[in-house]
């Protein structure tokens, strides 16, 4: 029997030393370390190079994950701070001035920032930013807005961002992060593939128990599971979540990084395949 583990390969961009908010939302050049002018096509060499190199059962992928833009969820924990907001408000659905559930919407500022993260593409493109092969997204409608926003135009058409359930926000107990159902997804968002396994309804969802930090790493290690068994792909985009953002960089042992609404952290991930008794 074999199991897949994951680690960060350190190097390559600022984000890997920790830490928060200090860079904003988009760090220059995503982060990268290399100012170069061509820095895109000497990472590029580098992540080729690591994979030509490695050894049998051994993958090195480069993920984007962007964080969604803001929402009028995060508006109102603002609004009433995150005691109050964990403790009651979250629970609500609104507080007759702000409507944040089930699946809230992006704010102006939210779309802005996702706008933001299109520029940040756009920009890097001029030096040749490897663009992702595979583009994944949590099917909460906040991220879905944040994905279309971000890679208008960046992406061809022809490249379907897949919706799938496991990049979806801790779940239970807060309003918004109820997702609304398939059909709905499908209807607003058709130019977006969504995976068989997401049913119409929410079932995971539960007024009383919020998912664990446990829990949820493993919903993200099934994800990174699934792309390295079956996405030949080296550069993946994820459109999702604070929760998603902090799980997975707890699976891949990268130091916890804030990253705020809007944001995106790149990592480079190796994976290592190995034999179990």
């Amino acid at each position: 029997m074999s199991q897949r583990s994951y680690e960060v390969v350190e190097g390559f961009f600022v984000q890997e030393s920790g830490a928060g908010y200090g860079l904003g939302e988009l760090a220059p050049r995503f982060g990268l370390i290399d100012r170069s002018d061509d820095r895109w096509k000497v990472f590029r060499q580098k992540i080729d190079q690591l994979n030509t190199s490695s050894s049998a059962g051994t993958q090195y992928k480069v993920f984007f994950v962007g964080r969604h833009g803001e929402g009028f969820h995060n508006v109102a924990e603002a609004k009433y701070g995150t005691e109050k907001w964990n403790n009651y408000w979250s629970k609500q659905n609104g507080d007759g001035e702000l409507i944040w559930g089930p699946d809230p919407e992006l704010t102006t500022l939210g779309k802005d920032q996702a706008k933001a993260a299109h520029d940040a593409w756009k920009q890097e493109r001029k030096f040749d930013i490897p663009l992702p092969g595979k583009l994944y997204c949590s099917p909460l409608t906040r991220a879905i807005h944040t994905n279309k926003i971000t890679f208008d135009s960046i992406i061809p058409e022809s490249q379907r961002t897949m919706i799938i359930e496991n990049l979806r926000e801790t779940h239970g107990v807060h309003t918004c992060d109820k997702r609304r159902t398939r059909t709905y997804i499908e209807q607003t968002f058709p130019d977006f593939d969504i995976e068989k396994e997401l049913i119409e309804q929410d079932e995971l969802w539960d007024p009383e128990v919020r998912e664990t930090h446990r829990e949820i790493d493993v919903r993200m290690r099934r994800v990174l599971d699934m792309i390295f068994d079956k996405d030949q792909e080296q550069f993946i985009s994820f459109t999702a979540h604070g929760g998603i953002v902090s799980a997975v960089l707890r699976v891949t042992n990268h130091k916890q990084y804030i990253l705020p609404t809007g944001g995106v952290i790149p990592m480079v991930v190796k994976s290592s395949i190995s034999e179990i008794a």
